[in-house]
């Protein structure tokens, strides 16, 4: 597969807590110039870098990241205020404990109002798959789907594991026609991304995959 391909649907990620406003700048010149699909950065960012990078690449950011049992409301608030700033994307974690509680109409209640505050912008709906069953995921999928949301993604990449061929090949059962698919946490390798890629994701959140390509300049 082709590197610019794989660059392309790269949303290029830095969520660390200890990140800086230089280390912010820098992943942004990187998504410019490999011109990747996103920058996934944290939410006291998203103005500095949208103003940075006046639309050359859309800005996406995290909410109720990344445990995902912030108030329903207080995400909300936290979705309208990053699109105010300049949020383009939004990647929201779920209430992992209401879902293994089979609160369902919770877990789908919140998505819908996230995607309300987002309009026509993307929502991408983290279900962090390493705390969960199959067939937690694979309901996951159908709460998703009706949920009206972009995106079903894997992982945070701030729990017990990242995403794997296994979830995006269940995904790919599961999901309906309209909802896109995003890998992210522990993507490694070039071979690894395109891998994903085969399987049916169109979006990988990574650190890595830029910094690779750059090692390789």
């Amino acid at each position: 597969m082709d590197t610019n391909k794989i660059l392309g649907a790269c949303d290029h990620t830095l969520l660390a807590q200890t990140a800086t406003w230089d280390e912010i700048k820098g992943i942004c010149d990187d998504a410019m110039k490999y011109h990747t699909a996103s920058i996934c950065i944290p939410p006291c960012y998203v103005k500095q870098a949208a103003e940075y990078m006046n639309g050359a690449i859309p800005v996406c950011t995290v909410i109720g990241f990344p445990n995902g049992n912030h108030t329903t409301a207080s995400k909300v608030f936290e979705t309208k205020d990053a699109i105010a700033n300049g949020a383009s994307e939004i990647d929201m974690v779920i209430n992992i404990g209401q879902l293994k509680a089979k609160n369902y109409d919770y877990v789908l209640d919140e998505i819908k109002q996230i995607k309300a505050a987002c309009g026509d912008l993307v929502l991408k709906v983290i279900i962090e798959t390493c705390l969960l069953t199959d067939d937690e995921k694979i309901k996951m999928c159908e709460i998703v789907t009706e949920s009206g949301a972009d995106f079903i993604k894997t992982s945070t990449g701030f729990s017990t594991a990242g995403a794997t061929f296994a979830d995006i090949e269940l995904f790919a059962k599961h999901v309906g026609k309209d909802v896109q698919m995003k890998a992210a946490g522990g993507i490694g390798s070039l071979e690894d991304a395109e891998k994903f890629m085969e399987l049916g994701a169109s979006r990988l959140g990574t650190s890595r995959i830029v910094k690779i390509v750059k090692a390789q300049a």
